[in-house]
C-alpha cells in the first residue's frame, strides 16, 4: 500500500498546529502573565495552562494518531504500541504536573479548589485518562491478557480515547481568560483557542478516515485470528 500524500500533508498540518499551540500558550503566559516560577505565586499558576495544553491536547493528540503513519505499517506493531503507550504516559504525567501546579497555587493563596466547571471537567478528564492508560496497559501490552478481553476492550478504548480528547479541548478552551481591557491579549488568547480547536479537528479528521487505519497484516493479528478460531 503506497503512503498517502494527503495523509502526510494532513499529518504535517497536525504537527504544525500542535507546535503553534505550544508556542502561543507559552508566549501568552510569559509575555502577558509575567513568566514562570514554582513558588506558590501566580507565576506558578502559569505552568498550569502550558502543561495542560502540552499534555492533554498536543502530546495526547499526536499519540492518538501515531498508528496512522504509513511508515509504521511495515514495522512490528508491538514496537508502536510501546511508543503509543510511552507518549500517552508522558502526556498523563504532564497533565498531573499541571494539576499539581494549580492546586499548590490555590493552597498558597488560600483559594478553594474545584469551584468552577472548568476544574470539574479537567479533573474528570485526567481521571478518565488515567483509567484509560491503565486499562490499555493491561489489555494490550500485558502478555497474559486474553484475546476475548482485547477484542472487547478495543472499541471501548477507541471511544474513551476520543471522549478524552473532546473533554481536553473543552477544558482548555474554557479557561482562556484575560482582562477585558487588554484588547491585544484578548485577540492573542482567542487565536490560541482557535488553534487548539483546529488542532483537535485535524486529529479527529485523521482518526475518522478508515483508509488511514493500520492494516492487520502483522504477525500479531495472525496469532489473534488463530486463537479466535480455537
Amino acid at each position: 500500500m503506497r503512503p498517502s500524500v494527503f495523509f502526510y500533508l494532513t499529518y504535517a498540518l497536525c504537527v504544525c498546529l500542535g507546535l503553534l499551540c505550544l508556542l502561543f500558550v507559552t508566549y501568552w503566559n510569559s509575555h502577558w502573565r509575567g513568566g514562570f516560577s514554582w513558588d506558590g505565586s501566580a507565576l506558578q499558576f502559569n505552568w498550569h495552562p502550558v502543561l495542560m495544553v502540552s499534555g492533554l491536547v498536543v502530546l495526547y493528540g499526536n499519540a492518538a494518531v501515531v498508528y496512522r503513519a504509513p511508515f509504521t505499517w511495515k514495522q512490528k506493531k508491538n514496537t508502536w504500541k510501546l511508543v503509543h503507550a510511552g507518549l500517552m504516559l508522558l502526556a498523563l504525567l504532564l497533565s498531573i504536573l499541571g494539576l499539581c501546579a494549580v492546586f499548590d497555587f490555590h493552597s498558597g493563596s488560600h483559594i478553594p479548589d474545584l469551584y468552577s466547571l472548568h476544574s470539574w471537567v479537567g479533573i474528570c478528564t485526567v481521571v478518565m485518562f488515567t483509567f484509560q492508560w491503565v486499562l490499555g496497559l493491561a489489555g494490550f501490552l500485558f502478555p497474559c491478557s486474553t484475546t476475548w478481553f482485547r477484542s472487547t476492550l478495543k472499541p471501548v478504548h477507541v471511544w474513551m480515547g476520543k471522549a478524552i480528547l473532546v473533554l481536553s479541548l473543552t477544558s482548555c478552551i474554557s479557561e482562556l481568560k484575560y482582562p477585558t481591557d487588554h484588547n491585544t491579549e484578548a485577540k492573542f488568547a482567542n487565536s490560541l483557542g482557535i488553534l487548539t480547536v483546529a488542532f483537535g479537528l485535524v486529529v479527529f479528521g485523521i482518526l475518522s478516515r478508515n483508509k488511514w487505519q493500520r492494516p492487520d497484516t502483522d504477525s500479531e493479528s495472525v496469532h489473534v485470528s488463530m486463537d479466535a478460531r480455537q
